[in-house]
């Protein structure tokens, strides 16, 4: 396709990608993250993915998207805000309460973002007949942060997310592998100067430097990912952070120039319940509670672990009761959270 009629298509598509919800648009190549791929593999192989098996059990085609897809040329990358309408932090000031990641506060994700991408890539095949598209959000061997960065949407800040002035933190991404050769966006400078709140917030200290996290001591790893006991020395640390943790993001300067969600549905009534409340859920009743939400996928008795250990640093001796419930499940890990958190309200 000549050059002229690219950016053509290139303009028009842009369009099309803010008129179905999204922030921003950009295009890369599939192979110019290559050197993320060799920066990915020494992760791996240092140990530092902890139990997420399933970043090495795809790590060639993770690593290297011409290798995921051999007949892309070119991969448009999409950001959609979920921008919250209240200060995150705010959540961690009641100790009786649980506080959730606000990713996670209303519908899932992935099916929203997909949505939009499957009606762009639609658009895309009409105006392009012959071409081919393949869409990608999240669950897919795919390093979305990466080549976001080089299709210019942003920068990688210090907390490793992308970051722009033109939205800050609080967006999904998404991609579009296609066989169009459309011309590539051009990346921006960093521009996080010597600001290092994300890296001084983090509860656990999980950052080893800048970019460079230790995700077995990130509270969204051993909340979500981690199917064992948090160690000892990171329970007390966690505080009442059950599902994830927005400190990072929340703290960041450059969330002033964020942009509403354009998606109300991002914004559910999951709030932040009350520990009691939770610690009362079975199997039946937190599918139901959380049903449509990616709270759900963690599972009943990993979700009421983190409420124990939520309950455990509460300093409120009146929540025993919903700990002690507990001390004897049949799951080893929620037995012994439960037996920590009365251990440990009992002083």
């Amino acid at each position: 396709m000549p050059t002229s009629t690219s950016e053509t298509l290139k303009q028009r598509l842009h369009a099309e990608a803010l008129s179905a919800g999204f922030v921003a648009m950009g295009i890369c190549r599939p192979d110019s993250v290559r050197k993320d791929g060799e920066g990915l593999r020494a992760f791996v192989a240092e140990g530092l993915h902890g139990e997420m098996q399933w970043l090495e059990d795809r790590i060639d085609w993770r690593a290297d998207p011409t290798a995921l897809w051999p007949e892309a040329r070119s991969v448009i990358m999409l950001a959609e805000s979920y921008a919250p309408t209240y200060n995150p932090l705010s959540a961690l000031e009641d100790p009786t309460r649980g506080a959730i990641s606000v990713y996670a506060q209303g519908k899932d994700y992935h099916d929203l973002v997909k949505k939009r991408l499957k009606r762009v890539g639609r658009w895309l095949i009409e105006q392009a007949p012959g071409s081919e598209i393949k869409v990608f959000v999240d669950t897919a061997p795919v390093m979305e942060r990466p080549l976001a960065r080089e299709a210019g949407l942003g920068w990688t800040g210090k907390h490793g997310c992308i970051l722009s002035r033109n939205f800050g933190n609080w967006v999904f991404l998404g991609c579009i592998f296609t066989t169009l050769e459309l011309e590539p966006d051009a990346p921006v400078r960093p521009s996080c100067g010597s600001c290092t709140s994300c890296l001084d917030i983090c509860p656990t200290q999980a950052f080893i430097g800048p970019g460079r996290l230790d995700p077995r001591k990130c509270v969204s790893y051993l909340t979500i990912e981690s199917s064992q006991p948090v160690p000892l020395e990171l329970r007390s640390k966690m505080g009442n952070r059950i599902y994830g943790c927005d400190d990072c993001l929340a703290i960041c300067p450059w969330n002033k120039f964020a942009v509403a969600a354009s998606d109300a549905r991002y914004h559910g009534d999951v709030g932040n319940p009350p520990l009691a409340e939770l610690a009362q859920l079975d199997d039946t009743s937190f599918r139901a509670r959380f049903s449509g939400s990616p709270i759900k996928r963690i599972g009943v008795n990993k979700f009421l672990r983190n409420v124990m250990y939520a309950i455990g640093n509460s300093a409120r001796p009146e929540l025993i009761p919903s700990a002690q419930a507990h001390v004897l499940a049949d799951d080893p890990v929620l037995r012994d959270a439960a037996q920590w958190a009365v251990a440990r309200l009992r002083g």
